[in-house]
């Protein structure tokens, strides 16, 4: 990957007002015109811009610039980044080694069964399959359907568990909410509500009904037992 530098014109100026470099060398190190570098030192052009330094951002030396300014004749030339940035990889089929493949079917065999939500193109990423395979495997048409066992897909290698937890989420994100009847609760009507009544009052019913029952059966002994009481004096 080719280095780029990093605010071209940021750049000019700082070299300009802090360096004493030709023109055309600072043009050449910017990718400017010496025109417009000479625009720059005379304030007719790049107002408002604040310099950057391009030591500080780690660009340019101290010594590359002391040499250019000894020689006028010296390009400068950018250092050497101290942290280098891989390049994003082409996006495309995922490979899998052949000594794997033939674990890819017991894989999508798992994904169908504990990830209905994966759609086939997320399953192809997944484990780098074909959607006829796929549809082999969840309509049970494939050649070795009999003997096929689920297995995850990360403990065999196929895919990575950060992979296959970004796939799940995205497919997460898309499915609608569970309806009422899929959670296994049905709400019930209005008529139906207004019927019931709190347990609690029912339950205070009861006592009160088991109360009234006893102070009717204590009173009807108390009067019971006087009218003895007068039959045995006469006695």
């Amino acid at each position: 990957m080719a280095q780029t530098l990093l605010m071209p014109k940021a750049t000019a100026i700082w070299l300009v007002d802090n360096t004493a470099l030709s023109f055309d060398q600072i043009a050449q190190f910017c990718k400017l015109h010496p025109l417009e570098v000479k625009a720059i030192a005379d304030g007719e052009a790049a107002q408002g811009i604040k310099g950057l330094d391009p030591i500080s951002t780690g660009q340019l030396s101290r010594d590359e610039i002391a040499r250019a300014e000894a020689n006028p004749n010296h390009k400068l030339k950018l250092s050497e980044p101290k942290v280098r940035v891989p390049e994003s990889k082409r996006r495309g089929p995922r490979y899998t080694p052949v000594s794997k493949r033939q674990d890819r079917p017991n894989a999508i065999l798992w994904l169908v069964r504990n990830h209905p939500e994966l759609k086939d193109a997320q399953i192809s990423r997944l484990v780098g399959t074909t959607k006829s395979t796929i549809e082999q495997i969840r309509e049970r048409t494939h050649w070795n359907s009999a003997n096929l066992a689920p297995m995850d897909p990360v403990t065999l290698g196929l895919c990575s568990q950060i992979d296959l937890d970004m796939e799940v989420e995205k497919a997460a994100k898309g499915r609608p909410l569970p309806t009422a009847a899929e959670l296994g609760a049905t709400l019930q009507s209005a008529q139906e509500t207004e019927r019931l009544t709190p347990s609690y009052e029912r339950e205070e019913e009861k006592e009160k009904e088991i109360d009234a029952d006893a102070v009717f059966r204590k009173l009807s002994s108390l009067r019971s037992a006087p009218k003895d009481e007068e039959e045995d004096d006469q006695y």
